[in-house]
């Protein structure tokens, strides 16, 4: 494993998320919200949006969709509010039936498609004690994974991984060994409660647990503390990642007016490192993507 001094920094923002209440929160939700803030956020430096779509009916936007039309309406505003940008498209669904990402993703054609790339218990407390929602499983058995891979390769989207705990890092390897993905992308999900906690000390052995010949990043869940392991992955040389999606707090603890601030602090956390900002053809170029 070596330092990643040097090396440009591909940045991705996480528009919006699933299920945040933009009555609550700064999340983006309709079409026109969604282009301007991913055009924020890609004039601060993020060349990937990674996208969730949102219900378009009025008073709906706290809830996702997968109704094609919708996610392609929200794709090609995105495309047009900045030109290049790779759209990495969430797939993540509870349960066995999966065409609605499905139908989603042959509609879109994204060049990046996360995949949840293992199960979890789903889990977190409120400070007195009780479920802050109900137990539940986020289930990604190997038939529903080797779905969406089928799925990604026939439309051409490069898989992200999602890796919510350190066997799920492990079981990566074990697909590529078995035939299923090529040359993945990893995403090292820490934060989430009951998963792999935003720790520094840990992704050091994140890193040296994955394939070596396939590019990494972190998505970091939390509030302010997140900024030291999002340093820690610039030090590391791994792609970088922000947004509202995982954080609506910024290093010195301010909250974040939106996607365009957290991207500028992730620029500036690369820079502190010595590492400059990709730009859309240099990371399509270093993931391996198709040009624009």
């Amino acid at each position: 494993m070596s330092e990643g001094k040097g090396e440009r920094a591909i940045i991705t923002c996480a528009v919006t998320g699933v299920l945040t209440n933009p009555k609550q929160h700064p999340v983006p939700v309709t079409v026109e919200q969604m282009a301007a803030s991913a055009k924020e956020a890609f004039d601060a430096g993020a060349v990937i949006m990674h996208l969730h779509f949102r219900n378009q009916a009025p008073g709906m936007g706290h809830l996702p969709t997968w109704e094609p039309a919708i996610c392609a309406e929200i794709t090609q505003a995105v495309r047009e509010a900045c030109p290049g940008v790779i759209i990495n498209m969430s797939t993540g669904v509870i349960g066995s039936d999966v065409s609605g990402p499905v139908e989603a993703m042959k509609r879109v054609r994204p060049e990046i498609a996360a995949c949840n790339a293992g199960s979890l218990n789903y889990l977190k407390t409120r400070s007195n004690g009780t479920w802050a929602w109900p137990p539940m499983v986020f289930d990604n058995p190997v038939a529903k994974v080797q779905k969406m891979l089928d799925v990604m390769g026939e439309v051409g989207a490069m898989p992200e991984f999602e890796c919510f705990d350190v066997g799920i890092v492990r079981s990566v390897g074990l697909f590529v060994e078995a035939g299923m993905a090529a040359h993945p992308h990893y995403n090292f999900v820490m934060g989430v409660a009951s998963g792999m906690p935003a720790d520094p000390r840990l992704l050091p052995l994140l890193v040296d647990y994955h394939r070596d010949d396939c590019s990494w990043e972190v998505t970091a869940i939390g509030r302010q503390e997140v900024w030291d392991l999002h340093r820690r992955a610039a030090e590391l040389g791994g792609a970088l990642r922000t947004g509202l999606e995982d954080t609506f707090y910024l290093p010195d603890g301010e909250r974040a007016r939106g996607n365009g601030d957290l991207v500028e602090a992730m620029a500036r956390c690369a820079r502190e490192v010595g590492r400059e900002i990709a730009s859309p053809a240099e990371a399509r170029a270093t993931l391996g993507l198709p040009a624009a």
